[in-house]
């Protein structure tokens, strides 16, 4: 039998905890990153380090296709353009990933145009997690500002609701005598 989850916990299929907006869950910590609770530590070390293999792993994929590149004889000017166009792609996801983890993007529709350019790219978000994770959870602070601002103002639309029993202070009694 598994443990009860958190009280700050919402796991697929399960009705939430507490009444009012619910924190949006962020990939590999699940809602951990609200109290900071449940592992959320143990498993930024576990996304840093990671993202940073992944980065590597791929860094080593690269210089293989560059070798296939070098053994075929394509001449240095191909070589170069590879190189560039993998520094240049990276540089552009690095910042569109770290830009990513403090708003959300304004034009959705750009965002997906430049997803090709990312994923070419790849290099570079990976490293912008590894980076992020050492600070945090990668969009945390974002998403923490937002389940704040939700729920300040869930609190302040019950408060002010008239005939909320729940806003008010104590039973009124009449003053018949």
């Amino acid at each position: 039998m598994s443990p009860d989850p958190s009280p700050g916990a919402n796991t697929a299929g399960s009705t939430p905890t507490t009444p009012g907006p619910q924190p949006e869950p962020i990939r590999f910590f699940g809602t951990t990153w609200v109290a900071r609770d449940g592992g959320y530590g143990l498993r930024r070390v576990a996304a840093a380090a990671g993202s940073l293999a992944a980065a590597v792993a791929a860094c080593f994929v690269l210089r293989f296709a560059y070798q296939g590149l070098e053994i075929a004889d394509v001449g240095g000017f191909v070589g170069l353009l590879v190189i560039v166009m993998f520094a240049v792609c990276s540089a552009i996801a690095f910042r569109r990933t770290w830009e990513g983890f403090g708003a959300r993007p304004a034009d959705p529709a750009r965002e997906d145009s430049l997803r090709g350019l990312t994923s070419i790219g790849f290099i570079g978000s990976l490293l912008a997690y590894f980076v992020r994770s050492l600070q945090e959870a990668p969009g945390e602070k974002l998403r923490r500002t937002e389940y704040e601002t939700a729920r300040a103002q869930y609190e302040k639309r019950r408060a002010t609701r008239t005939g909320n029993p729940a806003a008010r202070k104590g039973p009124k009694r009449s003053r018949r005598s």
